[in-house]
């Protein structure tokens, strides 16, 4: 791709758009800004690109900007079927994401990291492991880094460990990693891709690049997952939690690769299965690439978890208050809700992302979880769902902030308010993230008049 010869149209100016832009404009691109999100912190980025070159443009300037672009630059978070790239499709342009752009440049050994649940995990606990060993890596993708941010300080001797979002794989052409790990299937995100099929269909997407140089590890328990090995290439290298396989495993409570024990689990900071399952991938990993096992299990064992994701925020009044605003969907949540050992309180809702809740409600049926504050843009749907499933312990309200205090006000001592929403949190923030710390700074400022 030659730069100066090209025009690019960046949609979308979050991270990874405002990195888009400015290794393009680095590299002597001619680059038109959009987004739909007029914001304080958007007309800050387009003020700072504008000085570098860049030309921001209006909604009345999209057409003709398809018109005039060669490459549309798109932002995960604009649905690949919108105006905006309907409009570049029909022109024949190509339309690419942020993490295709580094891809098209990645020097460094690339593990690529997708699924439902456990992608941050797996992709920080394996970064640290590859660390540990006294390599380079760089966590980067979806987490949070944009990959072509990291793309020109990454050498042929370096790793990256890529997270990469259904969302993102919808523009993901090019990334062919080393190592591809699938951590499980389960349904989200249908109100952007439709149907399940659909959702299948980019999370295999990962794998398509692969040859038989590469390894795809794949979770055997997954059934999904595991018929994700019948069209593939590659090396499939399997990790299980139910029983003894040719890979990763375990057993006995210890954690094994091809017979080698890496762990025991009872040493481990993170507690619950589907903790198990990423460090039996990030294992899986570590054997592929050679790295000493020791070193890999140490630093495994001492991994602290992510933000956001079953992350203890404070005890106040004997009440434990636990963040796991990155439990975006049912799946998360019942993890999250099975990890809980004492009585909890549960905040779930936020805006729908198109599946049925009632396997949620049935299945927190059997869990610690004593009373559900449901909030949000999807409560009534959610609310429905609980009493069809026979979970009638539970309170309505539509405002986050009164879900909160209300959960506080319910829970007693010795017991759990767990944040987990089984929704995304785009009704009232931005993102989860966001979301978490409006959960943090609520709980940090409650006080005994609650």
């Amino acid at each position: 791709m030659y730069f100066k010869n090209q025009k690019f149209l960046v949609a979308g100016l979050s991270k990874s758009g405002e990195s888009s832009a400015r290794f393009l404009l680095a590299r002597g691109a001619e680059v038109y800004l959009y987004d739909d999100v007029i914001s304080e912190a958007v007309s800050a980025v387009c003020i700072k690109l504008e000085e570098l070159g860049a030309h921001v443009i209006s909604a009345g300037d999209c057409d003709q900007a398809a018109f005039n672009c060669d490459v549309l630059v798109l932002s995960p978070g604009i649905p690949i079927d919108t105006a905006l790239p309907i409009a570049f499709r029909k022109q024949g342009k190509a339309i690419i994401g942020e993490e295709e752009l580094g891809a098209l440049y990645l020097r460094a050994t690339a593990v690529a990291v997708t699924g439902t649940n456990g992608k941050t995990t797996t992709v920080s606990m394996l970064n640290d492991a590859i660390n540990a060993c006294g390599k380079h890596s760089v966590a980067c993708g979806n987490i949070g880094n944009p990959l072509v941010k990291e793309v020109e300080n990454l050498s042929f001797d370096d790793f990256a460990v890529v997270e990469v979002s259904s969302f993102q794989l919808e523009t993901l052409s090019s990334l062919r990693p080393h190592i591809a790990i699938i951590t499980n299937v389960t349904e989200d995100h249908l109100n952007r891709h439709y149907n399940m099929e659909n959702y299948i269909f980019l999370k295999a997407k990962i794998l398509r690049n692969l040859r038989e140089s590469e390894y795809a590890v794949l979770n055997y328990d997954d059934p999904v997952v595991r018929g994700f090995a019948k069209n593939c290439k590659a090396k499939v290298v399997y990790f299980s939690a139910q029983g003894k396989i040719d890979g990763a495993y375990a057993e006995g409570g210890s954690l094994f690769f091809k017979g080698e024990k890496y762990l025991d689990t009872a040493d481990m900071i993170l507690g619950g299965v589907h903790n198990i399952y990423n460090a039996l991938a990030c294992i899986a990993a570590a054997g592929i690439l050679g790295l000493d096992k020791n070193a890999v299990g140490k630093s495994i064992c001492a991994f602290k978890g992510i933000k956001h994701r079953i992350e203890k925020i404070r005890e106040f009044g004997g009440v434990t208050y636990i963040d796991d605003s990155k439990g975006t969907n049912a799946d998360a949540t019942v993890k999250a809700a099975q990890a809980m050992k004492a009585p909890t309180v549960i905040l779930l809702g936020g805006k729908d992302k198109g599946y049925d809740y009632g396997p949620l409600f049935e299945s927190l049926n059997s869990t610690a979880v004593i009373h559900a504050v449901i909030y949000g843009e999807n409560r009534f749907k959610m609310l429905n769902a609980a009493i069809k499933a026979g979970f009638v312990s539970v309170s309505l309200c539509s405002e986050f902030a009164t879900a909160v205090k209300l959960a506080a006000y319910i829970a007693k001592p010795g017991q759990n308010v767990l944040l987990s929403p089984a929704s995304s949190s785009f009704d009232s923030f931005a993102n989860y993230e966001e979301r978490g710390d409006a959960f943090k700074a609520l709980v940090e400022n409650l006080d005994e008049a609650t």
